[in-house]
């Protein structure tokens, strides 16, 4: 992706809008899907590189959170969530469930296109997926972390039950094997935008994954410490 052509995927039931907001940004240089519904969402994502997700959360069918909860638990492509709601709880829910940014109906097209040019130049800072298998089923070491369930099991069969952070702190290693990340991206990439994280949180669930994923904790092999620069996940990681 280059930040001159990203291709954004518009959701929203509503015709008017998704369709005039897509010709809003090609209009100005970008490129833009409309879907109508979480279902098409889902198939366009799969088949097609998609750089943003501008997503509503009021519609038919499965809604706007459940869609942005799937788009995070399952890869790294930013959402946007429109709402008519502009309570504060509405906005700490979609954040919480992952979205980079929230904005509330009615909007100003050219201060949505500012929200989406600065979610991308934040998102295209951080480090690509290398080698970032996209199943179902993620091996590495003696582990498997299944997705659709969110759960890790051993190669005895054994489930290991992973809290929320400690899942997507795995899931972000398993996408960026032997790249080493900071802390800050580890917080960008790993924890829910807009809430109170700081660098500390991160060691705290490194030291809880090691416990459950190392042989030996104290001497870690898995996920190693690269003084002054963060961590690295130094195992293969293949698609089962």
């Amino acid at each position: 992706m280059t930040l001159e052509d990203p291709h954004i995927l518009v959701v929203d039931d509503h015709r008017e809008i998704r369709e005039s907001l897509a010709q809003f940004l090609k209009k100005n240089g970008r490129r833009a899907s409309a879907v109508d519904s979480a279902e098409a969402a889902r198939k366009a994502i799969k088949e097609n590189r998609i750089d943003l997700v501008i997503l509503d959360i009021m519609m038919p069918g499965e809604d706007g959170l459940s869609l942005c909860r799937h788009i995070r638990e399952t890869n790294h492509i930013p959402v946007i969530l429109l709402s008519a709601r502009a309570e504060e709880l509405d906005r700490i829910i979609g954040l919480e469930v992952g979205a980079d940014d929230y904005v509330v109906k009615p909007f100003n097209p050219r201060e949505l296109l500012a929200r989406i040019d600065a979610v991308l130049r934040r998102t295209h800072a951080l480090p690509p997926n290398v080698e970032a298998p996209t199943g179902e089923v993620l091996a590495f070491d003696r582990w498997r972390l299944k997705l659709a369930e969110r759960e890790l099991v051993d190669d005895e069969g054994k489930v290991e039950e992973l809290s929320t952070g400690e899942y997507r702190l795995l899931l972000t290693f398993l996408q960026r094997p032997k790249i080493v990340l900071s802390r800050e991206q580890l917080l960008d990439l790993a924890f829910d935008r807009g809430t109170d994280v700081f660098d500390r949180a991160v060691d705290t669930q490194v030291s809880r994954l090691r416990r459950k994923i190392e042989a030996d904790a104290r001497s870690p092999k898995l996920i190693k410490t690269v003084w002054g620069g963060g961590y690295v996940f130094t195992a293969p990681v293949e698609k089962a």
